[in-house]
């Protein structure tokens, strides 16, 4: 498919989607206000703050390119055929080829699949910069790629993340740093330079463990472990002022020097070899054989994104994997647009599986779909800092957007149905292997679903924002014994009922910090 016939494509597909989206979660002309987010008299968005300081996230950085830019065509410089076998050689050979052509402008090719079926016994991989997977179309007559053999992952996207200390560290002087600020004072700024990637390293103390009531999980009598370990974020040094780091992503915590421990949070400059970026998979059906499985068994799954920084997963269709898409821990500024979901079969068991996972930063879900039964649509994985979005969203079936374990922060769901399940920002406790607290600083802004369970962490905060549906209370999930639990505190409701202007805060939040050119980048 030419990059014009595939451009149109793609725009047809995502206007039809955006219309079915926009026609049920747009608020009228007359909606309210959040007194939380909300438009002045000169339409620049006003932020209130809670005591400390602390205020919703400015989302708007997250996707590919950092948000607000649009994703590329790549040139083809390969195509591959079906050959009625085994097609996974033919496949890894093409992109092994383009994989060795020299980048030009950060980008090598596109490695382009021909309408028909691909039988695929083994995984696809792509593991150099500038590499791209394109389809001939996602329709049953477009590209399809059917998963053969023993369960296997369908395709990995995955460079390498080594990492390593570049200098000295230093230490942050605040007293508390909120949520959404994109700034902290450290004791030696000398240390850094203007472009410097840094850690940020929060020590899990005993004094913060017990203030979040996490030092008292328990499952079968034996003690359970919510976080094991320093929670670490990066950022990017924007400007320096004095003793002042100025960042170019705002931070999606906070840090509470009374719960970081004698030394405190410490910053160190990185340095990163071996990720890799302009990478993606695009138009293509991916079809697994439906089986009823638990999650200890062996699994046909879907596509995973280690190890990148700006990639995409676009225009996809996939059918009975145990899990779609996964974006790893070290993956940053991605977009994952217009994918849809199938799941023919539930898992067997308690344990879910995830259709969409985002363990890493920066990471955009727009008009994506999913339809099954006893999963999570969209699940956080631990230590996970956002800006992470989904938007403009729909999943049908008895599922949950529910972030999954120990202490993500900055997910923004937005203008997202989930008619027969629910969204849940919530302590998780004694479930699954003591996952306690999954989320802070997280908003729910203007979706539809069956019910919510949105919970006020210690000295942090959660905002449900515009929803329709139900509000549902809860309790710290035990499995032991013992006395009556208290209702766990709700957390911040704004607006229930009804919803807010303006009718998505992302785009909001992103036509206001680069214009409206950025929306009409991401085909909005």
């Amino acid at each position: 498919m030419s990059s014009a016939r595939y451009s149109q494509y793609s725009r047809s597909f995502g206007i039809a989607f955006l219309t079915l989206s926009a026609a049920i979660n747009a608020a009228p002309p007359s909606a309210p206000r959040s007194q939380w987010v909300y438009p002045d008299a000169s339409g620049k968005l006003t932020y209130k703050t809670l005591e400390a300081g602390d205020r919703i996230l400015d989302f708007s950085y997250a996707g590919y390119g950092g948000g607000g830019v649009a994703i590329p065509s790549l040139p083809v410089k390969a195509t591959v055929a079906p050959s009625g076998g085994d097609d996974t050689p033919a496949i890894q050979a093409a992109i092994d080829k383009v994989s060795k052509l020299p980048l030009a402008n950060g980008v090598r090719g596109s490695v382009v699949l021909a309408k028909g079926r691909f039988h695929c016994r083994a995984t696809l991989k792509i593991e150099a910069d500038g590499v791209v997977l394109h389809g001939s179309g996602m329709e049953e007559g477009g590209t399809v790629i059917e998963m053969t053999g023993d369960p296997h992952l369908a395709i990995s996207i995955a460079g390498q993340n080594n990492i390593k200390a570049d200098g000295p560290s230093t230490t942050i002087s605040d007293a508390y740093v909120p949520s959404g600020s994109n700034s902290l004072n450290v004791r030696d700024s000398a240390l850094f330079h203007v472009g410097d990637r840094v850690q940020i390293t929060r020590p899990v103390t005993p004094e913060w463990l017990h203030q979040m009531g996490m030092d008292t999980l328990v499952r079968n009598g034996k003690k359970q472990t919510w976080i094991a370990g320093d929670l670490k974020t990066e950022r990017t040094i924007a400007a320096i002022n004095g003793k002042k780091l100025i960042f170019d992503v705002p931070l999606a915590d906070s840090y509470d020097a009374r719960y970081l421990g004698p030394n405190g949070a410490s910053i160190t400059r990185v340095e990163h070899t071996g990720q890799i970026s302009q990478v993606g998979v695009e138009n293509l059906r991916l079809v697994a054989p439906a089986r009823s499985v638990t999650l200890n068994d062996k699994h046909f799954n879907g596509l995973q994104m280690n190890n990148v920084v700006d990639g995409w997963l676009r225009n996809l269709r996939i059918f009975d994997t145990t899990e779609a898409i996964g974006i790893g821990k070290d993956a940053r500024r991605i977009t994952v647009q217009q994918v849809d979901v199938t799941q023919s079969k539930s898992i067997v068991g308690n344990a879910k599986p995830a259709d969409f996972s985002a363990n890493g930063t920066q990471i955009l879900f727009d008009r994506c779909s999913a339809t099954g039964d006893s999963v999570f649509y969209i699940a956080v994985g631990p230590g996970m800092q956002g800006p992470n979005v989904v938007l403009h969203c729909i999943f049908h079936g008895n599922g949950h957007v529910q972030p999954h374990q120990r202490w993500s922060t900055g997910l923004l769901i937005d203008s997202c149905q989930v008619p027969e399940g629910g969204i849940d920002l919530m302590n998780r406790g004694s479930m699954g292997s003591g996952h306690g607290w999954t989320m802070g600083w997280g908003v729910l802004w203007n979706n539809v679903a069956k019910s919510y369970i949105v919970q006020m962490p210690p000295g942090a905060a959660n905002w449900a924002i515009g929803n329709r549906g139900e509000q549902l209370l809860g309790k710290l999930p035990t499995f032991d014994p013992g006395p009556e639990l208290p209702m766990l505190p709700q957390g911040i409701i704004d607006s229930e009922g009804t919803p807010v202007a303006p009718a998505s805060l992302y785009l909001e939040q992103l036509k206001q910090r680069l214009g409206v050119q950025a929306l009409r980048n991401i085909d909005y």
